[in-house]
């Protein structure tokens, strides 16, 4: 568990993990001791078993529903649609590593060093791809509505399915630093230095074994520590923040030139697609980013717990993104929704054949995606 973040040495290691534990200084630079972190472990306990149980529910449910109707009853016939199916893969593999990182932060992980990498860089990996990829559809709608004219050729499915490998890797690449220094060890409890020889005894009892970031001197450790967070803010939020902002602010231009009666619709659509994704991960990113330009200043042990607790809230929050995409991107369809009634019928009936839903008119999401009935003037 994350014990502070004064950043100070305290003793000579040959190893330093990411969790290292830090101490309250007092005015004259005396040694006082360990940063208890009540508040941080208070909001664990509160916020971590129960919220992030009620998001992976959510999101495992949302996002496989997205994975079978395209699997079974919608095929991807546009750029949207791929990306849309691989937001949906990236979220549910999302929420099904997630349990396993609460079980790590919470209690001991005994599962080896193999599933350790594995879990910690599948995770770094879809969280990268679900971001950039939601990038990816705000461009694909920018050019289906701002450069409606010549969509058809920047919008082919092999394209979208070579963007879709791109991303993947970039987010494979991205990752590679959290797949080499997540260790499965044994750490070292430095606060045992502070008990009587029979408490330490009674402490000790079978081995636990954590899964945290660990590096093998301290310049790795400082450099990997600024990099890591660095690169998930740049990339990770900023970048996708700054090509949702300037595709949907051009597709809203787009739309208010239109003389079609559902514009309204859809720029209720857009704007709520950008205000979600701003509410769910500024709080966390701006937590973040304070936390790493902060990194190396001496904090005393009360700026520190009420750091790490806002950081555990807004990360859940944060979290919370990946049970609304199916809503924002997928549900808002008449088409989509069509046939996920189909596949619902179909589940209830025991595989009778769905009955043909009459045709309906089109919704503020074919509205985004189809340019040809907007009636723009150029």
């Amino acid at each position: 568990m994350k014990m502070g973040n004064s950043k100070e040495e305290m003793f000579n290691q040959s190893d330093y993990d990411y969790n290292d534990t830090y101490y309250d200084i007092d005015f004259d630079n005396q040694f006082e001791g360990p940063c208890l972190y009540w508040n941080t472990h208070s909001v664990e306990l509160m916020v971590i078993p129960y919220a992030h149980i009620i998001i992976c529910i959510l999101g495992f449910i949302g996002n496989s529903l997205v994975i079978v109707t395209y699997a079974f009853y919608k095929s991807t016939k546009s750029m949207t649609d791929v990306y849309l199916l691989n937001v949906a893969i990236a979220d549910l593999l999302f929420v099904v590593t997630l349990p396993l990182i609460v079980y790590n932060q919470m209690w001991a992980w005994p599962m080896g060093p193999v599933a350790c990498k594995l879990l910690r860089g599948s995770y770094s990996v879809n969280l990268y791809s679900g971001m950039l990829l939601l990038a990816c559809v705000s461009a694909d709608r920018y050019i289906a509505i701002v450069h409606a004219s010549r969509n058809f050729r920047l919008r082919l499915l092999p394209y979208s399915r070579l963007i879709c490998v791109v991303v993947w890797a970039s987010a494979l690449l991205l990752s590679v630093p959290t797949f080499y220094f997540y260790s499965w060890y044994q750490p070292s409890h430095i606060m045992y230095a502070f008990m009587e020889e029979e408490d330490r005894n009674q402490a000790s009892g079978p081995p636990q074994y954590i899964c945290e970031l660990r590096f093998t001197d301290t310049t790795t450790a400082l450099n990997t520590k600024m990099a890591v967070p660095s690169t998930q803010l740049a990339l990770g939020f900023f970048l996708p923040l700054l090509v949702m902002i300037c595709c949907y602010a051009a597709v809203i231009g787009t739309l208010c030139k239109a003389r079609n009666f559902q514009r309204h619709k859809a720029m209720r659509v857009v704007l709520a697609v950008v205000a979600v994704f701003i509410v769910c991960h500024l709080p966390y990113n701006v937590t973040l980013l304070y936390d790493t330009a902060n990194m190396f200043k001496l904090q005393s042990c009360e700026e520190s717990d009420i750091l790490q607790a806002t950081k555990t809230v807004t990360q859940t929050v944060a979290y919370l993104h990946c049970c609304l995409n199916p809503v924002l991107y997928a549900f808002v369809g008449v088409n989509f929704r069509n046939h996920f009634r189909r596949l619902f019928q179909d589940l209830w009936c025991l595989g009778k054949k769905s009955r043909k839903f009459p045709p309906t008119p089109k919704d503020p999401e074919s509205f985004l995606l189809d340019p040809k009935i907007l009636e723009i003037s150029f």
